[in-house]
């Protein structure tokens, strides 16, 4: 039987993960067990920070939008409910965008509501 030498993927495999950790500090950047643990975590916050992100966006537009209609003298919650009743469908990232960047807009939309 012929003598098989694994160096050459084992090697590869070792890189992959040690190329993956460039930037973590101490020796989770350079040491093999610490990188893989290290990557572990990492990839479970990266996990969760995707979701939380998509959290983080819909708070920021209730606010926009509860913001933009105080000034229309209405608020978020009765805003929401009326554009339901009317049958108006724009989603709060829409609604937050016309808040912040087009008031005359947003008046009108909070105009044909009411």
């Amino acid at each position: 039987m012929t003598r098989v030498k694994r160096g050459t993927i084992a090697h590869k495999k070792r890189e992959k993960i040690l190329k993956y950790t460039k930037g973590f500090k101490w020796g989770r950047k350079s040491k093999e067990r610490a990188a893989k643990e290290a990557l572990l975590h990492a990839w479970t916050n990266a996990f969760r920070g995707r979701k939380e992100k998509k959290r983080d966006a819909r708070k920021l537009w209730q606010v926009k939008i509860g913001a933009a209609a105080k000034l229309e003298g209405t608020n978020y919650s009765t805003l929401i409910s009326e554009l339901k009743k009317a049958n108006i469908k724009l989603d709060r990232k829409i609604l937050a965008d016309i808040a912040e960047h087009e008031p005359e807009v947003f008046k009108k939309i909070t105009v044909s509501v009411k």
